[in-house]
């Protein structure tokens, strides 16, 4: 007999509503369900899908597919998929700044960089003091137009998602000034740091701690007054046998955030309340990296998950800087 898992079911939307995949898991999560709201599956055939970003002055998304070494942008009006970056230096988180400008996190390059207007680079970062960054992961940017981001060795590991390399410094979260550019380490005490985002009023700062022991975690920090730095190091989520990665918060503070790996009944987004408790699930037959809100009122939430992209409206928004 085989000790192989079983096939796991493809993906098929739902013929009714409200959607089975959609489950409310404490009260708080209602007011967000749109009952007559389906999961759709808007895109398919990506190798890993991460990193997606919302352009509402272009009506598009935009999404790494890291080992393809591109980004692929999908349009709203059309549904069509095509390439927007390629090769995109093995491309993984990303987001906007506050000109609109796109933001990215390259493996393969070991840098963040920004897209200019007129489609040129501009390098943000790629070494500290010297010693070149292992593979930024995930990024965002505060109001004050600083760039935050994290670093883990993750592209290093195999020639799959970036080059095979060694690290040459720590697992750091850093902050890019925004006027100056100047970069300083604002957590060196993560464990595999991966998805991060504030709260709506920027006065926390969530971090996920993807390789702590012994289960995965969702930390929370407080920012300073100044914007500048975070303390107060805590534990929101105790993930146990989940595996959060990137997470994006709505206007009410609301974590929302890619999970699964291992157990399907765990692939999908699960949302957490500002207080930590878990309120509600969206379960998808692949494990959701990444997500963002966009559509024309930001209230549509995109699902970079593995081999597709997902879509779902919620009743709410999500927060600025995402």
């Amino acid at each position: 007999m085989s000790d192989s898992p079983a096939p796991r079911p493809g993906w098929a939307p739902s013929t009714y509503y409200p959607d089975p995949a959609i489950h409310a898991l404490d009260p708080r999560f209602e007011k967000y369900w749109i009952k007559l709201a389906a999961v759709e599956r808007i895109a398919t055939g990506l190798r890993w899908a991460e990193g997606p970003v919302w352009f509402g002055d272009g009506r598009y998304l935009l999404c790494s597919d890291i080992p393809n070494n591109r980004i692929i942008r999908w349009d709203e009006e059309t549904g069509a998929v095509s390439n927007y970056r390629k090769p995109s230096d093995y491309a993984n988180g990303a987001t906007r700044d506050r000109q609109g400008r796109l933001v990215s996190c390259e493996h393969g390059g070991r840098r963040v960089i920004r897209t200019e207007y007129d489609g040129s680079i501009t390098v943000l970062m790629d070494r500290y003091e010297g010693k070149q960054l292992n593979s930024p992961n995930d990024v965002v940017v505060k109001s004050d137009g600083s760039i935050w981001f994290t670093d883990p060795p993750f592209g290093l590991m195999s020639d799959y998602e970036g080059n095979k390399a060694s690290s040459e410094i720590g697992q750091n979260v850093y902050r890019i000034d925004g006027e100056t550019l100047q970069p300083t380490i604002v957590a060196d005490d993560v464990l595999g740091p991966n998805g991060l985002c504030f709260s709506p009023d920027e006065k926390l700062l969530y971090i996920v701690e993807s390789r702590g022991a012994p289960n995965r975690k969702i930390l929370a920090y407080n920012v300073a007054a100044d914007g500048k730095s975070i303390s107060g190091k805590r534990v929101l989520i105790d993930a146990g046998p989940g595996t959060p990665d990137g997470m994006r918060c709505d206007i009410d503070g609301n974590l929302w955030c890619g999970w699964g790996m291992g157990d399907p009944e765990l692939d999908g987004v699960v949302v957490y309340a500002p207080d930590g408790v878990l309120i509600g699930r969206i379960a998808l037959p692949e494990r959701c990296a990444n997500l963002c809100f966009g559509g024309l009122k930001r209230n549509r939430l995109f699902m970079a998950a593995s081999q597709s992209i997902y879509a779902l409206y919620v009743n709410t928004q999500g927060a600025p800087g995402g």
